[in-house]
């Protein structure tokens, strides 16, 4: 049996975060998740995707936000179960909660919280006849190694954040891009749809509003697809085929834990994200409230109000004071120790 203070369900950029957090508070992380390494989605759909809303940095690749949280947990040596799904929870009398995997890894902790992302998820597909004959073989739904796209020409389909990013992205690789979307309108960051413009104004990529895929043709592999655009039949000729149209989510196991679920997300009250059973809390894009946004940084500032309610639970009577790492430094579980400049400390103490 692995034991802990809390358990975190989902080792995603939110899931790791958590472990710095409860670290600052001397709390221990154990993760579980289903992928075979941590960073969820980051990692496993789209690590070479660019992210942009994460404070600090302009523009930070997936796998390198990921590389980087691990970078600031290890000081607090997370313990990690991979390639085993979270199955089934209980919650014993002593007051401390048994997670079971599917491989029938037992955990127990204190508080569990939840970090799952989407949960488990593929790949919404276009109903198109013969879409699965190219599968991997120029139809690709998720983009890990962009570079295979180099020179190549490629058509994606879909009109949200991905889709935008993406053709963004593939054009500075020089990849002869064509975005289509069925409306002329987009759902993406304002700034995303701003850029796509330009770059269709300065014919560095195509972009044929409204369209959809109407079928897809080759022998061995993709050779090209029709689309139907204003009631007119057109052929493309494309080495890749690239449909963005977002992710099926299912939450699994989760939801027969008799949390409160509303469409397909943990429902959590917003002083700590804790759920409808105590101890037990969901945090980043599984959870759901009012005004709630998925992003990653929402995530984040969820994580960090949770772990002051956790220490509550993990150390019953006793207070927390809350300190700046810019001023008290930080205490690795190692024994490390990072101090705060010198600079800092006087500026503030003046």
């Amino acid at each position: 049996m692995i034991k802990t203070d809390i358990i975190i369900i989902g080792s995603g950029p939110v899931g790791l975060f958590t472990v710095f957090e409860a670290g600052l508070l001397k709390m221990r992380c154990h993760l579980i998740d289903a992928l075979a390494k941590p960073g969820g989605q980051c990692s496993e759909i789209y690590p070479k995707k660019p992210i942009y809303d994460i404070p600090g940095f302009p523009e930070i690749l997936a796998d390198d936000l990921t590389n980087n949280l691990l970078e600031q947990c290890k000081q607090f040596t997370p313990g990690f179960t991979l390639g085993e799904r979270a199955e089934h929870i209980k919650k014993q009398d002593n007051g401390l909660f048994l997670v079971t995997t599917n491989k029938g890894t037992i955990h127990e902790a204190p508080v569990v919280v939840i970090a799952a992302g989407l949960g488990s998820f593929e790949p919404r597909k276009p109903q198109i006849e013969n879409i699965n004959q190219f599968e991997e073989k120029g139809i690709e739904y998720i983009i890990k190694d962009p570079e295979i796209y180099k020179n190549k020409k490629v058509i994606i389909a879909g009109g949200g954040d991905s889709a935008l990013d993406w053709t963004i992205f593939l054009s500075n690789l020089k990849a002869d891009v064509t975005l289509i979307h069925r409306r002329n309108e987009f759902r993406g960051a304002l700034d995303s749809v701003e850029k796509v413009r330009n770059l269709k104004n300065g014919n560095k990529i195509n972009l044929i509003t409204p369209a959809e895929i109407k079928s897809v043709h080759g022998t061995e592999m993709l050779e090209g697809v029709t689309i139907i655009s204003n009631n007119q039949d057109k052929y493309i000729a494309c080495d890749h085929l690239i449909p963005l149209f977002g992710l099926a989510p299912k939450l699994g196991p989760i939801g027969n834990w008799n949390l409160e679920i509303e469409n397909n997300a943990i429902k959590v009250n917003t002083f700590d994200y804790q759920t409808n059973i105590p101890g037990i809390f969901a945090i980043g894009d599984i959870n759901t409230y009012p005004g709630k946004l998925k992003l990653i940084l929402c995530g984040f500032h969820e994580a960090t109000l949770m772990c002051q309610s956790a220490f509550k639970i993990i150390n019953p009577g006793k207070k927390n004071i809350l300190k700046y790492t810019t001023v008290s430094g930080i205490d690795g579980f190692d024994g490390s120790r990072k101090e705060a400049p010198k600079a800092v400390i006087e500026a503030i103490n003046k």
